[in-house]
């Protein structure tokens, strides 16, 4: 009985909607938040980076593309969060506390809170990945 009425007050919640509505989408265009840099941790070599969620007010998660250029790196680094690197383009070699592991477009790393992660671009193309990751409210 206590199931049945837990599961109608949730589908009434459902019916009533929201409490607050959302904010309305925010729609990035990469062009707009596009810039050479080194990747962080090292400055090893030159990327192009996509800042993609720095344009959105109030997030709450990194979403970030970020094109390693041949010999570059993201190097070792503690995270402090879950962070996922998914592979669109090229080739790669991630690393988690020191276990390394290829990396082929459709393939993507999890990593989890407290290793030293990093990747590094390998092969003849440059290494275009995703990276998404929550923000740490300090």
């Amino acid at each position: 009985m206590r199931n049945l009425l837990a599961a109608t007050l949730f589908l009434a919640a459902l019916a009533a909607g929201p409490a607050t509505a959302a904010p309305p989408a925010v729609i990035v265009d990469e062009t707009k938040v596009v810039r050479q840099e080194p990747p962080p941790h090292g400055a090893i070599g030159m990327s192009t980076a996509y800042r993609i969620s720095d344009a959105v007010p109030n997030r709450t998660m990194e979403f970030r593309k970020r094109v390693l250029h041949v010999g570059a790196a993201i190097g070792p680094h503690p995270i402090a969060h879950d962070e996922v690197y998914y592979v669109l383009a090229g080739e790669g070699e991630v690393v988690s506390d020191g276990v390394k592991a290829r990396l082929t477009p459709g393939m993507a790393a999890y990593l989890y809170t407290g290793a030293v992660v990093g990747i590094r671009q390998t092969g003849a193309d440059e290494l275009a990945l995703i990276i998404s990751y929550p923000v740490v409210k300090p």
